[in-house]
C-alpha cells in the first residue's frame, strides 16, 4: 500500500496568525503579486510606475537622482530605464553641466502611461482594501506611515508632512 500523502493544512497556525508582522509580510506578498500580475496584463510595470512618479515630481532627473528616490540599485535602474526608453516613454541625455550624467525626462507617451499606471493602482488598492470602510482605510495608512517612517528612510519625509 503506498504511503498516505502528506497532510496539507488548510490554514495557517494560530501562532502565526497572532503575529502582526507575519500577517504583513504575507499581505505584502499577496498585494505584490496581484500588482505585478495586473500591470503585466495593462503592459505596465510597478517599477516603470515608480520612476515615471518620481520624474512628474521633478520633471527632469538624473538617474542618480532617480535611484535614490526609489532606493533603487543604480545598475538596476539602467536596465529600467532601458526599457522606458525603448517604449518612448522617457528620454535621456547627457546633462550640459556634468557630461558624466544623463538626464532623463518624460514623454507624451510616459505622461499617458503614468495616468494609465495610476489608474490601475487605485482600482488595485480599492480591491485589495475592498473590506475596509474609508475611515479604516485612513486609519490603517496613518499607521503604516508611521511604521515606513521608523523603517524605511524613503517614506520619512512623506510620512512626516501627513502625520
Amino acid at each position: 500500500m503506498p504511503p498516505a500523502a502528506p497532510r496539507v493544512a488548510e490554514h495557517f497556525p494560530e501562532e502565526l496568525v497572532s503575529s502582526a508582522l507575519f500577517l504583513l509580510k504575507r499581505l505584502g506578498m499577496r498585494a505584490k503579486d496581484q500588482s505585478f500580475v495586473a500591470y503585466e496584463k495593462a503592459d505596465l510595470h510597478p517599477y516603470h510606475h515608480a520612476i515615471l512618479a518620481v520624474l512628474d515630481e521633478g520633471s527632469r532627473e538624473t538617474q542618480g537622482a532617480i535611484a535614490d528616490a526609489l532606493g533603487y540599485d543604480k545598475g538596476q535602474l539602467v536596465g529600467l530605464l532601458d526599457e522606458l526608453e525603448d517604449a518612448g516613454l522617457i528620454v535621456r541625455q547627457r546633462d550640459q553641466a556634468d557630461r558624466r550624467r544623463h538626464v532623463v525626462e518624460m514623454t507624451t507617451a510616459g505622461r499617458k502611461a503614468l495616468e494609465r499606471a495610476r489608474k490601475l493602482s487605485t482600482r488595485l488598492e480599492d480591491e485589495f482594501f475592498a473590506t475596509l470602510d474609508e475611515k479604516e482605510r485612513a486609519q490603517l495608512h496613518a499607521l503604516l506611515l508611521r511604521l515606513a517612517a521608523q523603517h524605511l528612510p524613503h517614506c520619512r519625509v512623506a510620512a512626516r508632512t501627513r502625520i
